[in-house]
């Protein structure tokens, strides 16, 4: 049996949908700020049984804007963070490339997530993949991922026009105001789950 094979698996995008986004780049661990209520909802979705793990896009490195030190120390920041609320990413997958690199881990491209795929040896169709851009609907899209938006980062600049158009492009796409609300979102989809299958939800979900 490969290693994962049987958990429940999400993969969120990192930049808008758990930190704050900048049109500068987060550059620094100072930068990488957490949205409210972010790195909770990873928690909560971990204390309910997922493993989640992170698929983005960190062109700076390739543009030379930062190294892999900052990185590094962004990614601690980030796990000591989410240790004091009881929350855990499992890994990050980032592409390093500028766009004129032309790789195919940079997304919309579908590279990352393939990785992932591999890594875990899950079925991508079974996966949910949560982000703030187009982009990351597209990559999830592109491997049978269902695709979740969140209202942060780029996805706080977009109309309910472009939202109800990209729900057009994309019907399987589900929108949320933020990262806890599609963990609440989720969980209470699992809760009517386990109790049509006649199992107990006792705590599920819960933090205490």
């Amino acid at each position: 049996m490969r290693d994962g094979q049987l958990m429940n698996l999400i993969i969120l995008d990192r930049d808008g949908t758990i930190n704050e986004d900048r049109d500068d780049f987060v550059k620094s661990a100072d930068e990488w700020v957490p949205l409210p209520g972010a790195l909770e909802a990873i928690a909560r979705l971990n204390h309910a049984g997922w493993h989640t793990v992170i698929a983005t896009n960190q062109s700076g490195l390739g543009r030379g804007l930062f190294d892999m030190v900052a990185l590094t120390a962004m990614h601690a920041k980030m796990n000591a963070a989410l240790a004091r609320v009881g929350g855990r990413i499992g890994a990050v997958f980032f592409c390093p490339h500028a766009p004129e690199d032309q790789c195919n881990c940079r997304k919309p491209l579908p590279g990352l997530f393939e990785q992932i795929g591999e890594r875990y040896g899950v079925e991508l169709e079974t996966v949910p993949v949560v982000g703030d851009s187009v982009r990351d609907i597209e990559a999830a899209v592109a491997v049978g991922c269902p695709p979740h938006m969140v209202r942060t980062g780029k996805g706080a600049l977009m109309t309910d026009a472009q939202i109800a158009q990209l729900k057009q492009r994309f019907p399987e796409l589900q929108v949320h105001a933020d990262l806890a609300a599609f963990a609440e979102s989720l969980i209470q989809h699992e809760r009517t789950a386990r109790g049509a299958a006649g199992k107990t939800d006792s705590g599920f979900g819960r933090l205490d």
